[in-house]
């Protein structure tokens, strides 16, 4: 609903004041930030001139006191930048809320603006308990939780503003929920090259996912297009403004691929928060595995698969399986209960026997991992016989591992488990002795290798505990396994989990779940399980046609209908075609993606077009930046990005097959606007 002419003046006054004010406090924060550097920079200099006079509580307190300084200048710093950021366009939206004493307009948007003159805010953050009503609830009843309780009243309007440089572009009355003119505006523009903020369109059941609090750990089950890493961005903003405490450099988020992290870079910063700590399960396996120079990525893993065809599919499989966790569990049990020192130490400094030190391996020190008994034993016999000495201690410790009866070599404790009876009751397949070799003396370990050994090396010498991580946020959250979050919930144990995934984009051709809900039972109380059934990327006619590729029935599309239908093509005159529909979506689509199948396809393809479509460029595993104009990917690297239109092409002797259809349905759910199918 369109605004009154004198509404109208009304929001252009308001928002003409709050820039003043905006501008204002920029000036202010700026010259005192200047002047308390200075005072900062003489007081450090104080300390240090005064070092030798004062005793050491008085150093202790002057160190204390400029800490504090420093904190609060950064604390201003921070706000100064939000500041600059939004002078231009302070608010997105507003809302009338009658609580039944009185009445306010709320607007809402990035950061808040007080009006410290006039004792009021101007401008309130997004992520404030009042603004969830915004996101919550149509004009009529509504309520939101405080510390001090629920306060319930009435929202008699809701409006909904587009400014830019400082001047209303648009601004309307919207009574429904934002799923209406604002939420279609922005479906409708084009994607760009980075992943943008939604705080303006968040939707209820994304709401409930970004402002939950409630639970320890939520796992999110969202269709393609639901906005999964958006809602887990703006997730992180939410608890970063929510948490005492908790800075960006103790969120973990992880992603997929450096693509992918590169896409999202922006969407914190967006909202005002620093970019926290971002890794992929490829990077977090090579930190545990200095044993080897290489671990092949998650990727790489994927391309044995679907382009080298596996030798061995059926040891892949069962190396991915959860039967394999009870296996790795009942070997290193069974190496434990039988593991003995087979002979004492007799030298100048130390007479101990063989059953002496098996006392203190079996009994004294049982409940001890391994390594930690080996450890203490060390250190006993250290403080016994050498008055304590850490050197010594070092030396006994190595004699002890030579009087084990397993060697201490995590590669050949892992390679031997493929003799073990725990593996050859599971596995009735065949694996080679050549195979098993390879495990101990290649440079590079397989993925899956990788996930087994980093769990079996754990059980002997422990999880690196990371005590600074107290957010972790796993994206994709269906390409991993059961073992893979039992490895990262034992190494982040008190961090708080938001795992999100859809089990209809499972790329890893080994591992399916039925339900993200199982996993539950891997990180246990405090777990809530949470889905999002609604779909803003694709059109209808998209959504329509990649429901049919999985059988869905559930999915419903937001994005209006732009009718542009599904096309299909064949090879005949493939360069001719590809260069024809290229310029077609190019008239109305600023990002265009060619989406192969495999990596093979995608060198192919583009080594097709590259002298005749300028701009073109070729991505995979090992890209990190990148233009989204005019690409070509393979289909396992587009997954998390979105495009205006897609291509999808596959060789049609290498067609995607039953087997593969969730990879094909990953790829076809990248387009927004517009779909063409070569071969399919």
């Amino acid at each position: 609903m369109n605004l009154s002419e004198k509404e109208l003046q009304q929001e252009k006054i308001y928002l003409g004041v709050t820039i003043d004010v905006i501008r204002e406090k920029i000036s202010k924060l700026g010259q005192e930030l200047y002047e308390r550097e200075d005072k900062v920079q003489e007081f450090q200099k104080f300390i240090w001139d005064s070092r030798a006079d004062m005793d050491p509580t008085e150093m202790k307190n002057m160190i204390l006191t400029n800490d504090t300084e420093v904190m609060l200048m950064q604390n201003k710093g921070k706000y100064l930048q939000k500041l600059f950021r939004i002078q231009d366009n302070p608010y997105f939206g507003a809302m009338t809320f009658d609580n039944g004493d009185e009445q306010n307009k709320i607007y809402i948007g990035i950061t808040h603006v007080e009006d410290e003159e006039n004792d009021i805010y101007l401008v309130h953050d997004w992520r404030a308990p009042i603004c969830s009503m915004f996101y919550d609830y149509e004009v009529g009843p509504a309520k939101y939780q405080t510390p001090g309780g629920i306060i319930e009243g009435k929202i008699l309007n809701k409006r909904q503003f587009n400014i830019k440089d400082g001047q209303i572009i648009r601004v309307f009355d919207n009574n429904l929920n934002i799923d209406d003119e604002l939420l279609q505006e922005v479906l409708a523009s084009e994607s760009s090259d980075k992943m943008k903020n939604i705080v303006n369109t968040i939707q209820q059941e994304q709401n409930a996912v970004i402002r939950n609090v409630e639970d320890k750990n939520l796992i999110v089950q969202g269709i393609a297009g639901s906005g999964k890493t958006s809602v887990a961005l703006h997730r992180i903003a939410f608890l970063l403004y929510k948490i005492e405490n908790l800075t960006s450099n103790n969120v973990l988020i992880f992603s997929p691929n450096k693509i992918f992290s590169e896409y999202i870079s922006n969407v914190l910063p967006e909202l005002g928060e620093d970019n926290t700590m971002q890794t992929t399960f490829h990077d977090f396996l090579t930190t545990y595995t200095a044993e080897y120079k290489k671990v092949e990525s998650f990727t790489n893993f994927i391309e044995r698969f679907y382009k080298y065809k596996e030798k061995n599919p059926d040891l892949v499989r069962y190396k991915q399986s959860d039967q394999v966790i009870t296996d790795i569990n009942n070997y290193v049990s069974d190496l434990l209960n039988n593991i003995t020192f087979t002979d004492g130490i007799e030298d100048r400094d130390i007479s101990i026997t063989k059953d002496e030190l098996n006392n203190l391996l079996k009994d004294r020190y049982s409940k001890m991992l391994l390594t930690e008994r080996l450890t203490l034993i060390s250190e006993k016999l250290s403080d016994i016989y050498c008055n304590g000495s850490g050197t010594k201690a070092k030396t006994i410790r190595s004699q002890l591992n030579k009087l084990l009866s397993v060697k201490i070599d995590f590669k050949e404790i892992y390679a031997n488990f493929f003799y073990s009876k725990f593996f050859k009751d599971s596995y009735q397949g065949t694996i080679s002795e050549e195979e098993i070799d390879l495990i101990k003396t290649n440079k590079t370990i397989t993925y899956e290798d990788a996930c087994l050994f980093v769990y079996l090396k754990s059980l002997l010498r422990g999880f690196d505990y990371r005590g600074l991580i107290k957010q972790v946020v796993i994206d994709e959250a269906q390409d991993y396994s059961k073992l893979q979050y039992i490895i990262i919930r034992n190494i982040f144990k008190k961090a708080n989990f938001t795992i999100l995934g859809d089990v209809n984009q499972t790329i890893n051709p080994y591992y399916k779940y039925d339900s993200l809900e199982v996993l539950k039972d891997v990180f246990k109380t405090g777990t809530n399980y949470l889905e999002l059934k609604k779909t803003y990327r694709s059109s209808p006619e998209i959504i329509e046609y990649t429901n049919n590729i999985l059988g869905l029935n559930f999915v419903s599309a937001i994005r209006r209908s732009n009718n542009k239908p599904v096309l299909f093509r064949d090879k005949v005159s493939l360069k001719e075609k590809l260069i024809k529909d290229i310029e077609m979506l190019k008239k109305d689509n600023k990002s265009i993606a060619i989406i192969t199948k495999t990596d093979e396809e995608s060198e192919y393809i583009y080594n097709l077009l590259n002298e005749d479509i300028p701009g073109l460029s070729l991505l995979n595993s090992n890209s990190v930046g990148f233009k989204k104009d005019l690409v070509v990917i393979p289909s396992y690297v587009a997954k998390g990005l979105e495009f205006d239109s897609v291509i999808v092409y596959t060789d049609e002797l290498n067609k995607y097959k039953e087997s593969e259809k969730y990879l094909y349905y990953v790829a076809c759910t990248r387009s927004q606007h517009q779909l063409i199918i070569y071969n399919q």
